[in-house]
């Protein structure tokens, strides 16, 4: 919402309880995809099972819009997504260049606006992997993007999206019999990580915005009359799963069987660069 923008945040969520709220629900590593930004992380970065990602806010050549998540880059890495952002052919290159594992989150969701024919054979062309389980979108949409992603032969991943500490660790990507980073990033880049874990919906959308609210009064606390929107929350949550069952129903259809043989079989990085493929 434009107004509230610009006096909330999108998560209150401390660093490093975010990393001990995930260590003690169960995870082997962690990481953080914040939206093009990489400073909340550095408290992170002296465990050694952390690393660094972001999620990039993009722009499709067709001009809409697009979240990628980029995994396990490097501060050089995060100034030169940002560069690039806007182009994203250019973008595509550039990480496929520097071998960093990339995905297109949350397809079949209109979270970031519309989608064109054009922008599916964009992600059919540059990504080697695909957001399957979002733990913030409903169901529907997470399964539309598992079958696309099956169809098209990407490699698959999944997370919580938390912006809260209460959803944290209950979606996650699992690499089976990877014994650290590396040999979890390679195994998913190869399409061998696995998903697990709850999907969003209605009640814990409505509970996340209910969360977030709280903590902006108590931030800020001359923000209190605002506290007066809680009341319309169940009804904004509800209609934003309404508008993704109707995205999903549109696009869904449009794209899941037509572009089936589109990119047949891929996985990782593109059939034009196997000189790069690790085993």
């Amino acid at each position: 919402m434009p107004l509230l923008r610009r006096v909330c945040r999108e998560s209150y969520s401390e660093p490093l309880a975010v990393y001990e709220t995930l260590k003690r629900r169960g995870m082997d590593l962690v990481t953080v995809t914040d939206h093009d930004s990489i400073d909340a992380a550095e408290p992170l970065r002296r465990h050694p099972d952390f690393f660094l990602s972001e999620e990039v806010s993009a722009v499709s050549p067709s001009g809409t819009r697009l979240h990628v998540g980029v995994y396990d880059i490097e501060d050089r890495h995060h100034m030169e997504v940002q560069r690039r952002r806007n182009d994203l052919p250019s973008l595509a290159a550039y990480l496929r260049e520097e071998r960093i594992f990339f995905t297109i989150n949350h397809v079949y969701s209109s979270l970031t606006g519309s989608r064109t024919e054009a922008d599916f054979a964009a992600f059919a062309r540059h990504f080697p992997g695909m957001e399957v389980l979002n733990g913030q979108i409903p169901a529907h949409c997470n399964r539309a993007a598992a079958r696309l992603a099956a169809c098209w032969g990407k490699a698959g991943a999944g997370g919580s999206d938390a912006h809260t500490l209460a959803s944290l660790a209950y979606t996650y990507t699992q690499v089976p019999d990877a014994r650290g980073k590396r040999e979890f990033l390679d195994g998913l880049r190869l399409g061998q990580g696995t998903v697990h874990g709850e999907s969003g919906g209605y009640c814990k959308l409505t509970r996340a915005v209910w969360e977030i609210g709280f903590q902006m009064i108590r931030e800020k606390p001359w923000t209190w009359p605002l506290s007066s929107l809680a009341l319309a929350a169940p009804v904004v949550t509800l209609a934003n799963c309404l508008r993704e069952i109707v995205f999903v129903l549109k696009w869904g259809t449009a794209t899941g069987i037509r572009r089936q043989s589109a990119v047949s079989g891929h996985r990782g990085w593109p059939e034009h660069r196997p000189e790069e493929a690790e085993s």
